[in-house]
Parts: structure tokens; sequence; C-alpha cells
């Protein structure tokens, strides 16, 4: 009795951990990026095994206290069943979905009536399946964990730069605001300009011919905070940039300068988007604890009011001077995917209509800097165009030499308020995001040397359709609209 028993455990626990395999390489090789953290890792393994195995173990000894004996051999196949199809719900669509919950448990039911004779034949397959997703993960474990970082590195010291202007620096970015003049241009043909007058009374400085180098929130910001190209590491088979959330937010050269000179540093963001993965919390103050979070989520669409503790950080009195990071979610861009597009019209209202909410918010929060802090360096920018005149993101993959077509991927805005109204002579070299901060940090260290090592401003993408599959230059050093293969440039 006590070894049919013991037999008895073994097959529950391979029913309740064989479900969970798939799923869990799966999202892995799918997310790699955003989840790889031990905190990460530890929830999958309580969330797609221990949960399931203790599951199974009470319903079993339900089973055992009720007259349901009759039913028992249905209990495992079932239970199995429906735990793969549950987590693989999950894993495609997060949340409760209630339908797709009945719909798992409706087909768990009727296939164990079918096949409960064959649970160890189903386990097989289950860890047949998981095989095959952990080779998948193993090659992008591989492929992401071999990727040289050697392009970060500095030519100079500027991490180590020495401030001699240590005003209040605000770095406030509205995630796919196009840059006020290509919002004249036909493709969003918008009226911006009660906000730009807000900000001309407030002596900002434009920069008409600013753009991003990448097409993509990580993507320019791991740029933006390492002061160098990344060129998609070279490759074009990845989603994102490996560890690309680590270089933003727990340990850049920009962060380092700002704190080596003293700043207090804050990140303020409306959305986890840039924190999806837990990374280390660089900066000494933020409005998203990690408490807050979900882990499978990359929380993109997730909003956050950032105003209260903007406003709380600005007027904390402290001896310090302080960097703020802010990001905001709109005015954002057309949707990602052809399938959830309203076509381009509908897709260009929207944006605009998100636009003027945050010319709003913007003008709100500026305006509570300019209150208590009139010395201030401000810099509002974006990290890309919204792709307006598009019906989805996801054509800037097929090649396109139209002007306008580029400009509304990487037609970022850039606006400055300068102290004191007074801008650097320099700031004419201010035209893509790559060289924003040597600018900035020449300025503030009162020391041109920094503007030695400007990267080129060329803006890339990833083209799919069109051309050979590859990395293109589509923008330029000199801003003109070009289409050169990555390895045919002398970079």
């Amino acid at each position: 009795m006590a070894e049919k028993r013991k037999q008895s455990n073994k097959i529950l626990l391979l029913a309740a951990i064989a479900p969970g395999l798939y799923p869990v390489f799966f999202f892995y090789s799918k997310n790699f990026p955003s989840v790889n953290s031990w905190e990460h890792l530890g929830f999958f393994i309580v969330t797609f095994f221990l949960v399931p195995i203790a599951v199974f173990f009470v319903a079993r000894y339900i089973f055992g206290l009720l007259p349901l004996q009759k039913y028992e051999k249905y209990l495992l196949p079932f239970l199995n069943i429906f735990t793969l199809l549950y987590l693989l719900k999950v894993c495609f669509y997060i949340g409760i979905e209630k339908d797709k919950i009945l719909i798992a448990a409706v087909v768990a039911a009727l296939l164990s009536l079918l096949i409960h004779k064959h649970l160890l034949k189903i386990i097989f397959f289950e860890f047949l399946l998981a095989a095959i997703g952990l080779v998948s993960l193993v090659i992008t474990m591989v492929s992401f964990l071999s990727i040289d970082e050697a392009w970060r590195k500095q030519p100079d010291g500027i991490a180590s730069v020495s401030f001699q202007k240590q005003p209040n620096v605000y770095l406030i970015q509205a995630d796919g605001y196009a840059n006020f003049a290509e919002l004249k241009k036909p493709h969003y043909n918008f009226d911006n300009s009660n906000f730009e007058q807000f900000l001309e009374d407030q002596n900002f400085t434009f920069y008409p011919n600013y753009r991003s180098n990448y097409s993509t929130t990580v993507e320019s910001n791991v740029t933006l905070f390492n002061m160098k190209h990344h060129y998609y590491n070279r490759s074009i088979g990845y989603n994102e940039i490996y560890n690309g959330r680590n270089m933003i937010i727990s340990e850049n050269p920009v962060l380092d300068a700002f704190k080596n000179n003293g700043y207090k540093t804050y990140f303020l963001t409306e959305t986890p988007y840039l924190i999806a993965n837990r990374p280390a919390m660089g900066y000494d103050a933020t409005n998203f604890p990690y408490g807050d979070m979900k882990y499978i989520r990359n929380g993109a669409r997730r909003i956050k009011n950032v105003e209260p503790d903007f406003k709380k950080f600005v007027n904390e009195k402290i001896a310090q001077p302080k960097f703020f990071f802010v990001q905001l979610l709109n005015p954002w861009h057309v949707t990602s995917v052809d399938h959830s597009s309203k076509n381009k019209e509908t897709e260009r209202e929207l944006y605009l209509e998100r636009l003027q909410e945050t010319n709003h918010l913007l003008e709100s929060m500026l305006s509570t800097i300019l209150e208590s802090d009139p010395k201030a360096l401000i810099v509002l920018m974006s990290d890309h165009g919204g792709f307006v005149g598009m019906d989805h993101t996801g054509e800037k993959r097929t090649k396109n030499l139209n002007r306008d077509f580029q400009y509304s991927i990487f037609g970022a805005n850039l606006a400055i308020a300068w102290p004191e109204n007074n801008a650097p002579t320099y700031d004419t070299e201010l035209k893509s995001s790559v060289n924003l901060f040597r600018v900035l940090f020449s300025y503030l260290s009162e020391n041109e040397m920094y503007l030695d090592h400007l990267q080129e401003n060329g803006s890339y993408l990833i083209i799919k359709e069109g051309a050979k599959d590859g990395i293109y230059q589509t923008i330029d050093n000199q801003g003109n609209v070009t289409f050169k293969p990555l390895d045919s440039l002398a970079l």
C-alpha cells in the first residue's frame, strides 16, 4: 500500500510539473530581456510549479474526503491538461479572462474523459514539448549572453566630468512627441502654436532639426544615456537591446556623472515599461516601487499619475542639486500591429488627441518647476516620433525613402530652457539623441573638450521588406534620407 502511494505521489508530481515547463521556456525565450531577473525566476518557479503541485495534492486530498472515488481517475488528467492550457493562456493573454479560462476548463474536461487512461503519455508529450522549448531558450540565452558590450566604453573621462555649474536638471521625455517642425508637415498637419507659445514665453529654445537615432523607447534611451551608438548590437534577431533597461535604469555614464557631482537622482514614470525586468534601481528615488508591478506585464499601457510625486520631489528641500528623468507615456505613437490599426487617418486623430492631453500635463509640470526652480536647466524631449502617416509602426520595417515617412519615425522633439536664457554657442551640435548629454555636460562643466568625441548622428532601422534583411542607415549624419547597409558604413 505504501509503495502504491509513493508511486502515486511520483505521478502526481510529474503531472503537476510537466504542464508548466513549456510555457516557462516559451515565455523566457520570447521575452528574455524583460524577465531576466532573479525575482522573475522566483515568480515563475512559484507560480508555474509550486502552486500547481500544491493544488494537485490538495485536490486529491479533497477528493479522498468526498464520495467521488469513481471520478478520481479523471482528476489528474483534468488538472494536468487544464494547467497546461491555463499557463499558455497566461503567456499569451495576461489577466483574468473568464471566457478563456472557461474554454480551457471545458476542453480539459472533455479530453480527460477521452484520454484519462493515457496520463503518462500526456506527461511524456509535455516533457517532449518542454525539450523543444528548452532548446529555443538555450539558443536565445547564448545569443544574448554572448553580446559584447565593449561599444559602451567611452573614449574619454566624461563619466568623471566636473560640473562648474550645478543647476537642477530636469529631463522630461514625452514618448513619441514629434518635433514641432514635423507637426507642421503633411503627415501630422497639426497646429501646435498654443503650446509652442507657452514654451517661448518661458524662454525655451527649440531645435527643429533634432531627431532620434533609433525607433523604439528602449533602443533610443540606451543610446541617450550611454552617449554611444549600439547599432542594434549588429543583429536583426532581437526584439530589443539585451540589458537595455539596465543600461538606462541601473548604471550608465550619465547617472555616474550626476552622482559624481553630488546630485540626487530621481526616476519618475507613468508606466513601468522601462523597469519591466526589475533592474537594480540606480536612481536615488522613484515613484514606481517594484512592489507596485506585475511580473509578466511590460506595463506599456498602464498609467500612473506622475504629478503628485513629481511635485513632492521638486519641492523637496535638500542641500544637493537634483537630476530628474521623467518618462511620460503619451502621446505615444500609432498602434504597433496591423490587426489593431484603425487606419492611418484615425490613428493620426487619436495621436493628436493624446498630444493635446500631453500638452496640458507638460504645461502643469513645467509650471511647477518654473515657480519653484526658475534657474533650472529643463530639457523637454522625446525618444522618437509618432509614426503618424502609417497604419501601424511595423511599416518601419519596409524600405521607404520618403522624407516625411522617415522623419515621422525619427523626428523627435527637443526644447531646452537654459538657465538665465543663455544657451551655449555649440548647441548647434544638438542634432540627435546620442549627443544630447555630451553637449549638456560640456555646458555644465564649461569644458568644450567633451565635444571632441561627438558621435555621428545617423538614424537606423532594421529592414525586412523591400530590401535584403539587415540594419540600414535611413537618415545620415547631415539629416538627409538615405538607405545604406550598416556594414557598408565606415563606423
